[in-house]
């Protein structure tokens, strides 16, 4: 699939220099795609008891249904989406009562300058609700991958952000046992000795995944049985 290419759409409760407000809940990329995407998912029919991936364009380029050589899989995957779009749309998940739903979500709210703790509350805002409203779901949350930075990138406003990346999963990690969920470290199985996106696995653009790179993650979830 081609990649997507987003303007930042800012909106204006962080105080900005001038005095403004910053309200990170209206911080989007690709709205109308967003709204597409959003649009086909309610029109289709709600099957409960599947597995379910939840996140931006990472979950959505993957091929899930042949990677996994099943056809129930459902992909939740939208392209440039944040943790924010994540919980407007949540409603379309919990309503299916998935058995196992996977979470990959974070990268864009990094690109868009969302604090730290922000990002973290949000993700875990997503496991309370899908637990206290789908208490049968089995919930497994993703690290947010890093990019590689030695890459002539089309994402600039994401990359050499990698120790926020880090910062972010660290926190999320520690709340995997408090909060019942199944922290998943995907960025181990991904990153070279430098702690980047390995090329090996990643697209040109040093952001997305490659085949390979899904073939690598795929095999990392078999291995720990969590499919």
């Amino acid at each position: 699939m081609k990649k997507l290419l987003f303007i930042l759409s800012l909106g204006l409760t962080s105080t900005l220099s001038n005095g403004q407000n910053l309200r990170y809940d209206t911080i989007r990329y690709a709205k109308a795609y967003y709204a597409e995407r959003v649009a086909l998912f309610k029109s289709e029919p709600i099957k409960k008891g599947r597995v379910i991936l939840l996140g931006n364009s990472i979950t959505e380029f993957g091929d899930w249904k042949k990677l996994l050589n099943d056809s129930t899989i459902v992909n939740r995957g939208i392209a440039g989406d944040n943790t924010f779009g994540v919980l407007d749309r949540l409603n379309d998940v919990i309503v299916r009562e998935p058995n196992k739903l996977f979470i990959k979500i974070g990268i864009n709210d990094i690109a868009q300058d969302i604090p730290v703790d922000l990002i973290v509350k949000n993700v875990m805002t997503i496991v309370t609700r899908v637990k206290n409203q789908s208490p049968g779901t089995q919930i497994y949350v993703h690290s947010i991958l890093p990019t590689n930075d030695n890459v002539k990138n089309e994402y600039p406003d994401a990359f050499h952000k990698n120790d926020i990346a880090n910062r972010v999963n660290e926190k999320v990690k520690q709340q995997a046992t408090p909060m019942g969920f199944v922290y998943i470290d995907l960025s181990k199985a991904l990153s070279d000795k430098h702690g980047n996106l390995d090329v090996r696995y990643a697209e040109a653009d040093g952001l997305h995944l490659n085949p390979v790179g899904y073939q690598v993650w795929v095999k990392l979830l078999k291995a720990k049985r969590y499919l």
